[in-house]
């Protein structure tokens, strides 16, 4: 009789992506708290992750209140984002010349500084939150749209072939040939551009913020910079390194949940 031997845990891949970053940020954290201990920097250069936590814990109302803030305006402009990102993907795809003459726009949406036409976005649009939004959607939309149309595009020609020889229509085309192949691309869009409408919603909060309208992180960032409380600083940029984190997480989840039981990007 033979007894079955215990695979080792970091043998096992899903252990390994959570025990693996664990414990190097472990070892990060020891390291970065003694050497602040060690060489007795001051708490308002570089505090040490303690008295980060020992803010967090603190504020942890008025922080939370802050994120919250910031969370509205980012799912507000990623579900824009993806709405009008599939949107214009699919007109994209149907017509050549549309997508020629439209695509170098789109380009514009990830090429020009969000910070230099936030300004503008808050002049124009008077109420703070459809500005704030559509400053984070500006950001966040380009990742939709290419990530979309290349995967529109990624259609495998034997398959096509098959199609148009069966005398299947441009929408029964779309709806079962395109748009499954397209998913894979499609969730990797949504990846960078839950990111990257975090990072708009910051940044335009920054913006708003300097005039006085923000009531998000950005907001909370910028005050604990002028009252040199650092430990606070460090403890907002923890909180949206970790809605980061959790973000892409959320859509990796989402992918696996579409794509495990049939895409070998999935596949175990």
């Amino acid at each position: 009789m033979t007894t079955a031997t215990r695979r080792p845990l970091l043998a096992n891949p899903h252990a390994q992506r959570i025990v693996a970053p664990l414990i190097v940020g472990a070892l990060l954290l020891l390291l970065w708290q003694g050497l602040c201990t060690g060489l007795d920097v001051p708490v308002y250069l570089v505090p040490t992750p303690s008295a980060i936590f020992r803010t967090l814990v603190a504020d942890w109302s008025l922080l939370f209140g802050a994120l919250l803030v910031t969370l509205r305006i980012t799912f507000l402009a990623f579900a824009l984002a993806v709405v009008l990102g599939v949107a214009v993907a699919f007109l994209f795809v149907q017509n050549r010349m549309l997508e020629a003459s439209l695509f170098p726009y789109a380009i514009l949406l990830q090429v020009t500084p969000i910070v230099a036409i936030a300004p503008l976005i808050i002049i124009w649009v008077k109420s703070p939150l459809p500005a704030l939004t559509i400053c984070a959607t500006m950001m966040a939309l380009f990742p939709i749209i290419s990530n979309t149309v290349l995967g529109l595009r990624s259609v495998n020609p034997g398959l096509l072939n098959l199609f148009k020889l069966n005398r299947a229509t441009r929408w029964q085309t779309l709806v079962r040939l395109r748009i499954p192949s397209a998913l894979p691309s499609f969730f990797g869009g949504l990846r960078i551009s839950s990111g990257l409408a975090l990072i708009g919603a910051v940044v335009a909060e920054f913006v708003a913020g300097t005039g006085g309208s923000g009531t998000g992180l950005a907001y909370q960032i910028l005050q604990a910079g002028f009252e040199l409380n650092i430990p606070r600083l460090f403890a907002a940029l923890l909180m949206i390194t970790v809605t980061g984190v959790l973000l892409f997480g959320l859509m990796v989840t989402l992918s696996r949940m579409a794509l495990s039981r049939w895409h070998e990007s999935e596949m175990e």
